[in-house]
């Protein structure tokens, strides 16, 4: 929308600097000349009435004063067209580079950003256009990184599937329980990665929609997730200390409880102390929400990018050290829709997972 207002300026941004110094012209003349003219006729007056002058000189008076009328104005109007252009060229100039920029993003290349010499409208549409530029710039990257991640994660899983049939087909390859729950977990792992990007899509989706919020139990949601774990942390033999504070917020049930299902599942699958912290509290001007425990390694430069799309810690994307890389990030967008935060707390091996609400939804 930016974009196609200013593109529409700078086309227009000739016509329009001419129409207002014509304007202007018009309005300062008009000024000019009933001011000049009332003037003249005064002094005219005065003359005549009071006699200054004898009677054949009247006629020559009047000429003289009206030839330094028009000669006054006309400077006037000069002095007033050379400043009033000058000024307008502060305009016209940072207009004209956004014209050029348009034109280099029109074919597909992103502009150097421009520079800001003014703190009015002007200096104020170069600022926003080189912050679009930035935004636009880094969109385009995180999408090729996306489409490069995506094609990643489906190469291995698609090229397995795909050999093994192959080969069972034609007879190269017997089948046996054990390949076939080889074939069966990748194609578990395929439909778990396209299940989460079509989650993302929706949950993106939705924010353009302004969805309509209703009253949900945050403390219930936490609790029943928690329920949903407790045969698998059994198992684990995890040692857990859960500590929720009530809460009902106004928000999207499903969107809160996968997000809690997201961290909690993340903290299981990366578990190395065997105990994990769940606890929810009021503070001052927003509901936190921390899961915590002793999880693998995560280098501190790493840390920022954990919410990143497709982004695992894990450099050489093995499939046994992580997922795809998408639960993160779909916590992230369902927290940011309900106008909250999200982040990751490290103290030593400790992780903190947690997610915000703001005050102003919790009733």
């Amino acid at each position: 929308m930016l974009l196609s207002k200013i593109k529409g300026l700078c086309i227009w941004r000739k016509s329009i600097v001419w129409k207002i110094m014509m304007i202007n012209g018009i309005v300062i003349g008009i000024v000019i000349w009933m001011v000049g003219v009332s003037v003249k006729d005064f002094a005219c007056l005065l003359v005549e009435q009071h006699g200054f002058i004898e009677q054949e000189k009247q006629h020559f008076f009047n000429q003289t004063m009206h030839f330094y009328l028009v000669r006054a104005s006309l400077i006037a109007l000069l002095v007033a067209a050379v400043i009033y252009y000058l000024l307008m060229r502060k305009i016209q100039i940072p207009l004209h580079q956004l014209m050029k920029s348009t034109r280099l993003m029109n074919e597909g290349k992103y502009p150097d950003p421009l520079p800001v010499a003014s703190e009015d409208e002007t200096g104020q549409l170069s600022r926003h256009f080189n912050q679009m530029i930035l935004t636009l710039s880094q969109s385009e990257e995180s999408r090729k990184q996306m489409f490069s991640n995506i094609s990643h994660e489906l190469r291995t899983p698609l090229s397995n599937l795909n050999g093994y049939l192959e080969a069972l087909s034609n007879g190269v390859i017997e089948g046996n329980t054990e390949l076939y729950r080889s074939l069966h977990d990748e194609a578990k792992h395929l439909a778990k990665l396209v299940e989460q990007l079509h989650q993302l899509a929706v949950w993106e989706n939705r924010r353009i929609a302004q969805p309509q919020w209703q009253k949900a139990d945050l403390h219930a949601i936490i609790q029943n997730v928690y329920q949903s774990f407790e045969l698998e942390l059994r198992n684990a033999q995890m040692n857990v200390v859960f500590d929720v504070s009530p809460a009902v917020v106004e928000g999207d049930e499903v969107g809160l409880r996968q997000v809690v299902t997201n961290l909690l599942q993340n903290a299981l699958q990366y578990d190395l102390g065997g105990w994990i912290r769940i606890t929810g509290t009021r503070e001052e001007k927003e509901y936190r929400v921390t899961i915590t425990n002793a999880g693998q390694a995560i280098p501190p430069e790493k840390i920022p990018f954990v919410f990143d799309r497709l982004y695992r810690v894990d450099s050489a994307r093995q499939r046994d050290t992580g997922g795809a890389g998408l639960g993160l990030a779909i916590a992230k967008e369902i927290v940011q829709q309900h106008g909250g935060q999200i982040g990751l707390t490290p103290n030593g091996d400790e992780y903190a997972f947690w997610f915000t609400i703001p005050l102003s939804l919790v009733r």
